[in-house]
């Protein structure tokens, strides 16, 4: 039987360093679902691991990607499942980790079954968008689909600042003449794997310091160097993230060097949050203290893997 360990928690939990120490015991490889640490351009803002944690184990999905291409989390999906199945014929304990939720339940569990849509659909979608912006697609979304517009206002809002991801949501609306949220949950998609999931968490006060911390070293390995060097691509949709956008404003001479700072800490803050709802909503995880010794966890794991 294969096992795929699967760690997850919020931003600077620790899951880096977790992850690289069960890949050392189980001799086995990492498959990153980070959404944003797939881009090669941006290494610093997104907290991609260190040359030293690169080396120690072997690692899937980090910085494969360039900001130019399109690359959605279905495209994610299909390829990790691919890798997943190359690797499972070395070893059949496998390790994935990372902070994007929608990554993670697409490996996990698959998608929904959405219907074909026409072309023209999109087109006159876009064509919307170029003119009235995204608050086109948002009212749309919240006319056509309102059940689905308050589950994302209430626990993930960033989604609806996401014109992609929109897009996506009305066309389907439209195009089918049913919410979209009737799609989700229709098909079961099969797995060779069975999952161990594993999460880290910590008391909110000590998460925020590490936060605020992991953003100190940031400026100090040179993130404000690397967003620099990405301004004339801020337009991108890879680049519409945390820690990139603050500084874009700092370049444009909207805020003070230091407000763009206390942004990125706080939007970060917040993007935690958002984390810890998504994954607490996650079925089958042990939760562990991010202190608990790795042998304990470990232990864990084994009690499942050797019965």
């Amino acid at each position: 039987m294969n096992y795929l360990i699967t760690i997850i928690g919020p931003t600077a939990i620790g899951k880096t360093a977790l992850s690289i120490a069960l890949a050392k015991h189980f001799g086995c490889d990492i498959i990153s679902c980070d959404s944003r640490q797939f881009f090669k351009e941006m290494k610093i803002g997104t907290a991609v691991p260190s040359d030293e944690e690169l080396a120690t184990a072997t690692h899937h999905f980090i910085q494969n990607k360039s900001i130019f291409e399109s690359y959605s989390v279905g495209d994610f999906e299909q390829e990790a499942l691919a890798e997943l199945d190359e690797l499972f014929q070395k070893n059949n304990i496998q390790i994935m980790v990372g902070g994007s939720g929608l990554y993670v339940d697409a490996v996990l569990k698959g998608f929904n079954d959405f219907p074909d849509i026409d072309d023209s659909v999109r087109t006159e979608i876009n064509t919307k968008y170029d003119t009235l912006g995204i608050t086109y697609l948002q009212g749309q979304l919240q006319k056509l689909d309102s059940e689905y517009y308050q589950k994302l206002q209430t626990e993930n809002p960033q989604t609806l600042q996401n014109p992609q991801r929109l897009k996506r949501f009305v066309e389907v609306c439209i195009g089918s003449g049913k919410p979209y949220s009737s799609f989700i949950g229709k098909r079961k998609n099969e797995r060779n794997f069975t999952p161990i999931i594993i999460g880290l968490e910590a008391d909110r006060e000590i998460m925020y310091e590490r936060i605020n911390q992991r953003v100190d070293i940031m400026l100090n390995e040179g993130l404000l160097v690397e967003v620099e060097s990405l301004y004339t691509n801020k337009h991108l949709n890879a680049l519409q993230t945390v820690g990139y956008r603050e500084l874009f404003d700092y370049f444009d001479g909207k805020t003070t060097f230091e407000f763009a700072i206390e942004q990125i800490k706080m939007n970060t803050r917040r993007f935690a949050k958002r984390q810890i709802t998504w994954f607490k909503r996650t079925e089958n995880v042990s939760w562990f203290d991010y202190l608990t010794d790795r042998n304990e966890i470990i232990k864990n794991i084994e009690k499942i893997t050797t019965t």
